[in-house]
């Protein structure tokens, strides 16, 4: 057997046990959620086509010829009974590009399909595309939004770039049709999100206005805004606040929208990012807050601090300290799925239920902000849960 030929089949064999390794549900328990042992996607889902000259003649080592650094962030759907994951795909030389991957199960078993999404491309100064969010509308097209970034050709510093929201939409997840970037009065928009329907027969966008690309300057959290016509999107509305940053709270230094609102009979219950900072860096974890149903840019409830934090060997990874979701499923049964990345490496998956969400999102206490008042809070509960265990011995 040559090099090739050995190196070869070990790959094949390695890359066929992972994607067909069956999930298991974590030890991890809060009656909120469960986490899936396994991360759902990873850099070795990556297909070995996408990384290996697979001709012995031109690769005799079979050595990789381009790498995959990490998957991660991914925007999530179900269509037709089948699950998908359009991923951010981070190849070894720290450009990101979009991939579709396909499951049967929304656990396991996502495999990417052969060729990565290829956008047309409008924007000759994008250099980079990441985290998409993906909308099924009720105008009947799936909206992709994702970050658009460019170099900021004002700054002589050679790491300073300008975010944009791009937009793209499709029928299929295969032909994407590119829209012009989002614009606002805001020099940087990220994490930005399409809500699933008109509202006041406008689009809904929820955006996070920044005035420079890490720091969030005068921007005030997670807005609300409205677009007149997808195809001319400018933001025709003032953009409201509706999840603030607070001091001393998992949202200090910044916040973003997650996944696309899940709507509920209480409510639109959004699953974002905050973030705050720490001696060892910043730190993001996931949070909820919920909308009215007849106006989403109306606040009506705000569980106290975070909901998925990264644990363990979440921790760990090309930034480390990071949670981030910007795709969750929800089934006609009630089910949902929430994708997360842990410190922008892989994807996982953890699962609940609108049931519990709204349970979660509308009778968890808000955070009363002070320490004193935290204490009082909780000694509240302490008694509240004496008095019933003393009673029901």
């Amino acid at each position: 057997m040559t090099e090739f030929e050995r190196n070869s089949a070990k790959v094949i064999a390695d890359y066929e046990s992972l994607i067909n390794r069956r999930n298991v549900k974590s030890g991890r328990y809060n009656g909120i959620y469960d986490c899936w042992k396994y991360p759902v996607l990873t850099a070795l889902h990556a297909p070995y086509i996408w990384k290996y000259d697979m001709n012995p003649e031109t690769n005799p080592h079979f050595m990789e010829r381009l790498g995959i650094n990490a998957v991660l962030n991914s925007g999530a759907i179900e269509l037709n009974g089948k699950f998908y994951l359009v991923a951010r795909v981070e190849g070894s030389d720290r450009k990101s590009f979009f991939a579709v991957a396909e499951s049967e199960s929304p656990v396991d078993g996502f495999r990417f399909w052969d060729f990565p999404v290829q956008l047309p491309d409008t924007c000759p100064e994008e250099t980079n595309v990441y985290d998409m969010r993906l909308t099924k509308h009720e105008d009947g097209w799936i909206y992709g939004v994702f970050c658009s970034e460019s170099k900021d050709t004002s700054s002589n510093d050679l790491s300073a770039a300008i975010a944009q929201a791009g937009i793209v939409r499709t029928k299929d997840l295969k032909t994407w049709e590119r829209l012009p970037n989002l614009k606002s009065k805001s020099p940087q928009q990220r994490n930005v999100v399409l809500h699933p329907e008109f509202v006041d027969g406008k689009y809904a966008f929820y955006t996070r206005p920044q005035d420079d690309f890490i720091q969030t300057g005068s921007g005030g959290g997670v807005c609300f805004g409205l677009v007149e016509d997808i195809t001319d999107p400018v933001i025709c509305t003032e953009e409201v606040v509706i999840s603030p940053r607070i001091y001393h709270t998992i949202t200090e230094v910044k916040n973003g929208a997650g996944a696309v609102p899940i709507k509920t009979d209480r409510g639109w219950i959004h699953i974002a990012h905050g973030v705050r900072n720490t001696a060892a860096g910043l730190r993001y974890v996931i949070y909820v807050f919920a909308t009215a149903l007849d106006d989403p840019s109306k606040l009506i409830a705000s569980p106290s601090g975070l909901f998925i934090a990264p644990h363990g060997y979440e921790r760990v990874g090309d930034v480390s300290n990071v949670a981030f979701t910007n795709g969750a499923i929800v089934r006609e049964n009630g089910e949902v799925y929430i994708y997360y990345a842990s410190s922008d490496t892989r994807v996982h998956v953890a699962s609940t239920t609108v049931e519990k969400l709204v349970d979660y999102t509308f009778n968890t206490p808000s955070d009363p902000l002070r320490s004193v008042d935290c204490v009082k809070q909780r000694c509240e509960l302490i008694s509240k849960n004496l008095e019933y265990m003393k009673n029901n011995k």
